[in-house]
């Protein structure tokens, strides 16, 4: 038995021996994430719906030459909500209102009112965005991507 105990003992080592290179490679990083090589770049995923190597989704993070200049100031904004008697409306609550923020989709469950018809006349036009109230701020939208791309904060106090 004790020549049988030395044999399974030097192949237990033997293949463990030969397994190390294999098991070295088998996290890289040091088990920090995904590994990255030559044969799976980062990044390819379904190409189905990419066209001309470009991103077709737009918001702030990949068009950054492409931006949206609101020529609407606080003063300018306040002053048609006061004229239109639109003011009283309350702050978003602390949790909603982390999670809202230019350049972002307008988070899930928060309520956006239509800007009123007086107000919305007077207020710049930009194809492809509308206005809308959201809590007590004015708020500019994309309408393709529900991504916020002005905010002007306590308009309607």
């Amino acid at each position: 038995m004790n020549k049988m105990t030395k044999l399974s003992g030097l192949l237990i080592l033997a293949t463990s021996l030969s397994l190390a290179p294999y098991v070295s490679y088998a996290e890289p990083n040091g088990g920090q994430g995904h590994g990255q090589n030559k044969e799976h770049p980062k990044n390819k995923g379904n190409k189905s719906n990419q066209g001309n190597g470009k991103n077709k989704r737009h918001d702030a993070s990949s068009d950054k030459n492409n931006t949206l200049s609101v020529a609407l100031t606080y003063n300018e904004a306040r002053a048609l909500a006061l004229d239109s008697g639109i003011t009283g409306y309350n702050a978003l609550p602390p949790g909603i209102a982390k999670n809202f923020a230019r350049g972002k989709p307008l988070p899930p469950g928060i309520a956006k009112k239509a800007v009123p018809q007086s107000m919305l006349l007077q207020l710049p036009h930009y194809p492809g965005y509308e206005w809308n109230i959201v809590g007590n701020d004015l708020v500019l939208i994309a309408l393709s991507t529900a991504i916020v791309t002005t905010i002007i904060n306590d308009v309607f106090d």
